[in-house]
């Protein structure tokens, strides 16, 4: 994961993060991998995906990225690399990728949204990538989660808890079609496809959707005292269902839209 000043527990993250797992394996399809690249993975995460994919490079190697030292500890404690060998993981922010000319593919599911300012991570990845490299990037975009935007915004207004968003600035930044396809032809990378898509982010029940709020929502959890920050949670939650009820069956329901960018380095 990569942000401006944020924590990670990675180990909660990882227990609460299954949709994007499952997101990530249909991202991985359209990479119609040879077996023999090389790849960088931007926000790598506890390191799962990035893992799945060296499987399927056995005359390649990837390289995971991620802003967080315990993500990466994470990472590495559960994928060794005297044990998978074709897989790297090393602690860097996406706005500082450093490689030149290393990588035929660069990869990204869940994670760019986290960061404010795309100019210095397209950069990156353009300095990063071989001659016709190859990009692949998906990320939250215009509309992502709205409803739970308007949902815990609601609820940071009440007055328990207002005191605690003084000068709070939305977190994330979800960008539309058209800036991102000036942002890609202002950093010298060729797009051959920028697209909104529409998802369902699908949750067993209450105490899981809870569960993906406290782990990824945390620069709002973040700022309230230890000892109600689950009341906070639970509101939001709580709030978020009166609204948008869940199945019979208990799922829940969260409208997501995700921004794929996908093309070259000619």
């Amino acid at each position: 994961m990569t942000s401006d000043s944020t924590t990670w527990d990675a180990h909660d993250y990882a227990q609460h993060s299954s949709a994007q797992l499952k997101w990530a394996r249909e991202l991985i399809t359209k990479l119609h991998l040879r077996g023999d690249e090389s790849l960088l993975d931007i926000g790598c995460g506890n390191g799962r995906v990035t893992a799945e994919i060296a499987s399927l490079l056995p005359d390649g190697y990837v390289t995971g990225i991620d802003s967080s030292p315990d993500m990466i500890k994470l990472a590495e404690n559960t994928f060794p690399h005297h044990i998978f060998t074709q897989l790297y993981f090393t602690r860097m922010d996406a706005r500082e990728i450093n490689f030149i000319n290393r990588f035929d593919i660069v990869f990204s599911n869940a994670t760019l949204h986290w960061v404010k300012d795309h100019n210095p991570v397209l950069s990156g990845i353009y300095r990063a990538l071989k001659n016709k490299g190859r990009f692949l990037l998906q990320m939250g975009g215009k509309g992502n989660a709205a409803d739970m935007v308007k949902t815990v915004e609601s609820v940071m207004a009440k007055k328990n808890w207002r005191k605690y968003f003084t000068g709070y600035k939305f977190p994330y930044r979800f960008y539309d079609t058209d800036e991102y396809a000036k942002l890609i032809k202002e950093t010298g990378l060729t797009a051959n496809r920028i697209q909104l898509i529409p998802m369902d982010m699908v949750h067993g029940s209450k105490d899981e959707l809870a569960g993906w709020f406290r782990t990824t929502w945390h620069p709002y959890s973040e700022k309230i005292p230890v000892h109600c920050r689950d009341e906070f949670i639970n509101e939001v939650i709580t709030t978020y269902l009166q609204k948008y009820p869940p199945e019979k069956d208990g799922q829940t329901h969260v409208n997501m839209v995700r921004l794929e960018v996908e093309g070259c380095k000619i």
